[in-house]
């Protein structure tokens, strides 16, 4: 097959997207993906690629073209710049694109907007599209404190339906979203397939059991923003201070990090660790410090339904899993085995979870369950297969 492929980021920027499109390469198909120009997480463009610096690369057999972005900063109107400046950068370039692709996949991130490319060229070769909704639109926009009232929300609700709608299948990230986008979009059930994320290679192996030291360690690894609620962490933390042996780790970097060293100072904290962000390939030497990880969503009722690909990468590490969140992740602890989890935002049942796993008489047990889980469910070779399999179906249909 020759697969165009539409995603906003793309390496050197931290997804899995890159992983995806370098197998698929692996298996014998051409790839060529339309990006944007790096400047996640921080927001500012990565210097090797600034004043036109990169716009075409190829790695490891994938061809990437990066169209015109504008880095997204810290504030809501260069976040706006920086959606449409890739929409409209992307869609423009794809309809100009004169190579005939067999099928378009999109790997939707935030924003929705990032698929109008994959869409446009679609249309115009007349050809299927397949979009990987890793990230549920409108919900991201309500989540971020707009009302569903707004004139802003009911725009994206426009947009996202255009998008969804128009896309010949629609793959998903959790269960959960089925409903959501059949209550919001009325799409159909037999247009959506589950196809939950995996843990890239380099955590795709079992971590030794932690060494022995006198401290028990709690990880947070990933994306620190307003979705993510880690001040329940910190409020948890407070009240466990008197628990001396034990410390919280937060590794990663994102639009709350500085709110969050800023109320951990006021709350005093001595037994929570900031290390910032870390490269990807040093990730596992971080987990492997760890007892157990932390995953923590906001109580949005939305933002309950996804299942972050954290916990995926969790479990297959082998490690217990600590939660506080609604929806998707506790039935996935639940029916593993792996851990406990409290209600989102709700520091107090957090003390109580993380009071559970330290008198669980076995942790290994509890690694292992999320390791056979991770197997079962989530494992690389099964993502890949379904994949390759829906791109196959859509260029037969």
């Amino acid at each position: 097959m020759k697969i165009l492929v539409v995603c906003q980021h793309y390496w050197p920027e931290p997804f899995s997207v890159s992983d995806l499109c370098e197998e698929m390469v692996r298996r014998g198909h051409s790839v060529h993906v339309i990006t944007g120009v790096p400047n996640y997480p921080m927001g500012y463009i990565y210097p090797e690629y600034k004043h036109g610096k990169g716009r075409t690369e190829e790695r490891n057999g994938v061809k990437i073209t990066r169209t015109f972005t504008i880095g997204r900063r810290r504030n809501l109107i260069f976040r706006f710049l920086n959606y449409y400046s890739y929409a409209i950068s992307s869609t423009l370039f794809a309809k100009r694109l004169k190579e005939k692709y067999d099928v378009v996949f999109v790997n939707q991130l935030s924003p929705v907007m990032m698929s109008c490319a994959a869409l446009a060229y679609a249309k115009k070769r007349k050809i299927r599209s397949v979009l990987y909704c890793m990230d549920l639109w409108p919900a991201s926009v309500a989540a971020g404190g707009v009302t569903e009232k707004s004139v802003i929300y009911r725009f994206f609700h426009w947009v996202s339906s255009r998008i969804y709608k128009r896309a010949d299948r629609l793959l998903i990230t959790s269960q959960m979203f089925r409903d959501y986008f059949k209550n919001q979009f009325d799409i159909p059930d037999d247009k959506i397939e589950y196809l939950p994320q995996y843990a890239l290679s380099n955590f795709d192996t079992v971590l030794p059991p932690k060494e022995d030291t006198d401290h028990v360690d709690l990880l947070f690894a990933g994306n620190i923003g307003a979705v993510q609620s880690l001040d329940t962490v910190l409020r948890a933390a407070k009240l466990l201070q008197d628990e001396e042996k034990l410390r919280w780790h937060i590794v990663g970097e994102g639009s709350e990090l500085e709110n969050l060293k800023k109320l951990a100072s006021q709350l005093q904290l001595d037994n929570v660790i900031f290390h910032g962000r870390k490269p990807v390939e040093q990730m596992p030497k971080y987990y492997a410090m760890a007892d157990a990880m932390l995953v923590t969503l906001t109580a949005d009722p939305v933002i309950s339904l996804t299942l972050p690909g954290k916990v995926q990468s969790y479990m297959a590490a082998g490690k217990p899993v600590i939660a506080a969140s609604n929806g998707e992740i506790p039935k996935v602890i639940a029916a593993s085995g792996c851990g406990f989890c409290a209600p989102a935002e709700d520091a107090e049942k957090l003390v109580e979870a993380v009071k559970d796993f330290l008198s669980h008489p076995d942790h290994q047990l509890l690694g292992a369950n999320a390791r056979k889980y991770y197997e079962e469910n989530f494992s690389r070779v099964k993502f890949m297969d379904k994949l390759e399999d829906e791109l196959i179906r859509a260029c037969r249909d």
